[in-house]
């Protein structure tokens, strides 16, 4: 089975004091694993920008300073369950990689999932959107950090219907993340009193979306909404321009759509789309500097996505909480990281619920026309904020086990 495994060794002075709180780290390393997709369409939202984001998240802990040894490790899932459950297996298995994080992709995140729960170990999940979960699959071994279907559909959705986008139609990204992510939004099309016209299953991935937006240039909707990310939405949003089905007086729904994306499309084509984010560079000062030293040594200096703040975010609190209780034993340092408040550059002060999901700001967001840009990445401006008790599904309502 092709594999591509990358690795990368944050070195640490491994100058750990002696007794029980040396004992009760494994192996005298704590092993942290970033698996998600290093070559394919969410190379550039996720790949080895997330490993640059958790080596920076371990520099700025300060662990080689207080003696702790950390290694990071990287590989590619390539979008396969089966291809990320293996390198999940050997990780715990045989490399004692103590926890897993970012993993975009949620067929794959939901098999980390459980083998994660299996084996005692912990995941971070940055990259998934899956609001499963911190719902039917929540897991006492797994914290859910930085966005997902949920947040996406009631920040996007209910904004598109609130403002006359009352009659939809779906195109949908043909696996567990396209299926939260319409089930989530048709939810809430339907509360605010839109409807559904139509929704179609895309392969994926995929290059030609054509027969598809003719079938939702068709339907007469008003809204298109885009249930896939990466890559593919932004092939889509291009060969939607190609069609004229903006300019038709249709309108198109980015349902997850990232820093990345829009400069790819460039703001000519992305104007006026709007999308939910839960975080953007230019927010405040210290968004900006973390921007600074990350695009300084990013692949082709790109700035950071959400996702690569998850990762760094949740990396940092996750050392800080072994610190606390001198263990890296999976179910025990989640079990902490949820007992601490959050508080960091990228997403502020949080907290962590007993579903595992991370609770912070989101942010309904707007492209840009190309005149208001100032700079190549000034593609976005912040049309609203929804706080944390409201930006995530209320935990009551997902159905969650480990809730009481």
């Amino acid at each position: 089975m092709k594999r591509k495994l990358l690795s990368a060794l944050v070195s640490a002075a491994f100058v750990l004091g002696t007794g029980a709180a040396q004992a009760q780290i494994s192996d005298g390393v704590i092993k942290i694993g970033v698996l998600n997709d290093m070559s394919g369409l969410y190379a550039d939202l996720s790949g080895m920008g997330s490993v640059l984001a958790a080596r920076l998240a371990v520099e700025d802990f300060g662990a080689a300073a207080k003696g702790m040894k950390v290694e990071i490790v990287s590989a590619d899932h390539q979008n396969k369950p089966d291809v990320g459950s293996s390198i999940t297996r050997q990780w715990y298995d045989v490399d004692k990689v103590d926890v897993i994080v970012d993993v975009p992709t949620s067929s794959v995140a939901l098999a980390v999932n459980q083998i994660t729960r299996d084996k005692g170990k912990a995941f971070l999940a940055s990259g998934p959107a899956t609001s499963d979960l911190t719902g039917k699959a929540c897991s006492p071994n797994t914290i859910h950090w930085t966005y997902d279907t949920w947040m996406l559909a009631n920040g996007t959705g209910s904004a598109i219907v609130k403002t006359g986008g009352d009659s939809w139609f779906f195109l949908t990204a043909d696996y567990a993340f396209g299926h939260a992510l319409e089930r989530d939004t048709e939810a809430v099309v339907l509360k605010s009193g839109g409807k559904v016209l139509g929704k179609v299953r895309t392969p994926f991935p995929s290059t030609d979306f054509s027969s598809f937006l003719l079938q939702a240039q068709a339907s007469k909707a008003k809204v298109i909404g885009l249930a896939n990310a990466g890559g593919d939405t932004v092939a889509s949003i291009k060969q939607a321009a190609e069609f004229g089905i903006v300019k038709g007086g249709q309108n198109l729904a980015g349902l997850l759509v990232f820093l990345i994306d829009v400069r790819a499309l460039g703001l000519p084509t992305a104007q006026g789309l709007i999308f939910t984010e839960t975080f953007y560079w230019d927010l405040n000062d210290q968004t900006r500097a973390f921007t600074k030293r990350f695009s300084a040594q990013a692949p082709r200096n790109n700035y950071p996505t959400m996702v690569h703040a998850g990762v760094y975010s949740s990396v940092l609190h996750y050392l800080k909480a072994i610190e606390a209780i001198k263990t890296d034993d999976g179910t025990k340092v989640i079990e902490q990281m949820k007992k601490m408040p959050t508080d960091d550059p990228l997403f502020g002060k949080g907290s962590i619920r007993a579903d595992g999901r991370k609770l912070h700001p989101a942010y309904l967001v707007e492209a840009k026309k190309p005149a208001e840009s100032k700079g190549p990445w000034d593609l976005h401006k912040i049309r609203a904020t929804i706080p944390a008790d409201q930006a995530f599904r209320p935990m009551a309502d997902g159905g969650c086990p480990l809730v009481k």
